[in-house]
């Protein structure tokens, strides 16, 4: 799955061979020389994925890295961290302050790429081309189809991203509000009665094949998707 992927790195070269790799892999790429520019646009455009480079002008990549998780809005992004400090004790450090993995340097594109998947699978599993299947329900993201019992299903597309997450995250209780940051986005602004609003038309199209019972109602919370059902 696509992904927007924020590079933060201050050697132009480096910063160039990455975001060549990764646009050829499919990715949308923003770049980043400094910290105070990598902040901005984050503010502006949440990425689903950060690779920063640990030694940057002014704030360092390790700043950058703690200031992600210690923000509400921002400490659920995946982050790799690129550098040419090789030592064990710096890769505690780095993974200490937030980073998901530590990617030194020199390192070729396919283990770069490989780290990503790697780390999305962990961290956001929802935005891979993994097939999921459970109780007979099998959800493809690459074919964007979905089927129950063998059965195709009809789902739009803000039905199918929710059943994607739903399906990647099950048996945890979510709000109305993490439903629309995770699926819609926090960059959009909806009324959280429009998650129940789309909660009815996934169930409806579950109904076939008796799957809309897994989506259940957590009175007084949100909703929880549930593989025992």
């Amino acid at each position: 799955m696509p992904l927007n992927v924020l590079v933060i790195e201050d050697e132009a070269a480096i910063q160039e061979l990455i975001a060549v790799n990764l646009e050829s892999a499919g990715h949308h790429v923003l770049r980043s020389s400094n910290a105070e520019q990598a902040l901005t646009i984050i503010h502006q455009t949440l990425p689903d994925l950060v690779l920063l480079d640990w030694m940057l002008p002014g704030q360092s990549g390790l700043a950058i890295a703690r200031h992600l998780r210690g923000s509400e809005r921002t400490r659920a992004i995946p982050m790799i961290m690129l550098t040419a400090k090789s030592a064990e004790q710096d890769k505690i450090i780095g993974l200490e302050a937030g980073a998901d993995d530590y990617v030194t340097k020199p390192f070729s594109p396919r283990e770069l790429l490989a780290r990503i998947k790697a780390v999305m699978r962990r961290r956001a599993p929802q935005m891979t081309d993994d097939v999921i299947e459970v109780q007979g329900l099998r959800l493809d993201p690459a074919a964007h189809r979905v089927s129950g019992n063998g059965l195709a299903l009809s789902l739009g597309p803000t039905e199918f991203r929710l059943l994607h997450f739903f399906m990647t995250h099950a048996e945890r209780v979510h709000t109305r509000a993490q439903l629309l940051d995770q699926v819609w986005g926090d960059h959009v602004f909806v009324e959280e009665r429009t998650v129940d609003v789309h909660i009815r038309r996934l169930r409806k199209a579950l109904e076939a094949t008796g799957h809309d019972a897994l989506v259940e109602t957590v009175r007084g919370t949100g909703y929880r998707f549930t593989a025992a059902a």
